[in-house]
């Protein structure tokens, strides 16, 4: 298939890219590079180096393209900022993307598949998250998310435009070529990892006195390869549906960072904070639905294999993609 790929040059946007390619699919990347890095586009894909809202841009870029499908990552994602600067989230994560949807109206692309987050549920009645549950998000980020979720229910009602919108959990690792270079670091994983490598002091916990059985908050963690077989998989959906994609297991911040002391061999400093509010004590996902319809199954499941990958890449790495 061609697959057009907007926010290709990020961290999971650039991954997909590779398996894609790696499978003999043709790709087109279409990334404006404040978020994602030149040196992240795989040298086999196309690239438009353009913003998704310039909307003559979008349009020109996916009739050049001519693809089959569009997978779309080019999303402002940061929680906390949101909170600060929601304009940059409703206008990024909504309205820009309208620009990528009509896109597809103009010349007829029926397929789509959405990079959308936990975060739409907000604090969940109970865990594991499955598709069920009602989603009352926190933050602006979670709910300029779930917008673009409805939005593209009407899509497909009034345009036929056929989508599959998969709610990630916790994304690490990397490939043997890509990895994880955010210009603002948020992701627990490589903040441990940059004091192995001596680029940090510590690593700080936020919240020590949750209700699980260390003290400290429990995340599903989904190896990135794994995820981008999830969207590979989502190519050949032709029913619109959502799906929420995990591991189905847990591990806490405390038992993460003492896995890195393991594969790194280095000693990791901590420092503990209070909490963060609106941090749940345990977010995991329930992946039934997409183990079943999609015939989807982690390879990846091990903690220590998720680290294992990232260590290999930011050793190699230091500086991330050095731009």
């Amino acid at each position: 298939m061609k697959i057009f790929v907007a926010g290709g040059a990020g961290y999971i946007g650039s991954i997909c890219v590779e398996q894609m390619l790696d499978r003999g699919h043709e790709v087109a990347v279409f990334d404006n590079l404040t978020e994602g890095h030149r040196a992240a586009v795989d040298l086999r894909a196309t690239f438009y180096e353009a913003d998704l809202g310039d909307r003559d841009a979008v349009v020109r870029a996916m009739g050049e393209a001519a693809p089959d499908a569009i997978m779309h990552f080019a999303a402002s994602a940061l929680v906390g900022e949101s909170m600060t600067n929601p304009s940059k989230y409703f206008r990024n994560n909504v309205a820009n993307g309208i620009n990528l949807l009509d896109a597809m109206v103009t010349w007829g692309v029926k397929k789509f598949v959405f990079s959308s987050t936990c975060a739409t549920f907000g604090i969940p009645e109970k865990m594991p998250i499955d598709e069920s549950l009602p989603q009352h998000p926190i933050n602006p980020y979670g709910e300029s998310k779930l917008m673009f979720e409805r939005m593209l229910r009407w899509y497909d009602e009034i345009h036929g435009l056929r989508f599959t919108a998969l709610r990630y959990f916790n994304a690490a690792g990397a490939s043997k070529k890509f990895g994880e270079d955010h210009r603002i670091e948020t992701h627990l994983i490589p903040n441990i990892l940059k004091v192995a490598l001596g680029q940090k002091e510590a690593v700080e916990i936020y919240g020590t006195d949750y209700p699980t059985p260390d003290g400290t908050c429990i995340r599903d963690y989904i190896h990135i390869l794994d995820l981008a077989d999830a969207h590979i998989l989502a190519l050949d959906r032709e029913e619109s549906d959502f799906f929420n994609i995990g591991t189905g297991g847990g591990t806490s911040v405390r038992e993460v960072i003492d896995c890195c002391r393991r594969v790194t061999g280095r000693e990791i400093a901590v420092v503990e904070k209070s909490r963060r509010s609106g941090d749940p004590p345990r977010l995991v996902a329930g992946s039934e639905k997409i183990r079943r319809v999609l015939g989807w199954e982690p390879r990846f499941e091990s903690i220590e294999a998720i680290v294992t990958s990232a260590w290999h890449w930011h050793q190699q790495h230091p500086q991330g993609y050095g731009d």
